[in-house]
């Protein structure tokens, strides 16, 4: 029972992320305007990018051995995920 419960709660997490980032990146906008949802796959993308870098910057913290390499990749991906937004949003 607490191995089907324990699956079920870490579904839900990752559906509740990417509803959140859905939303995040505009969801409505093409449904409102009428456009095409090319940029809100892109929005998801990316967000998930910079989660990959967050989440290997709190590896950093919590592991023994490795740290150098997630601290550099975690920052690593954060920047192209920022840069990726500011392409995305015409910034650059």
């Amino acid at each position: 029972m607490n191995n089907v419960s324990s699956k079920t709660l870490s579904s839900f997490k990752y559906v509740y992320l990417i509803a959140f980032f859905a939303l995040l990146s505009g969801f409505f906008h093409p449904l409102i305007t009428e456009t095409a949802f090319d940029p809100v796959i892109s929005g998801i993308l990316i967000l998930f990018l910079g989660l990959a870098g967050g989440v290997l910057l709190y590896k950093t913290t919590t592991s023994e051995t490795n740290r150098e390499i997630f601290f550099v990749v975690g920052f690593i991906l954060i920047g192209i995920s920022t840069y990726l937004i500011f392409q995305l949003t015409g910034r650059t």
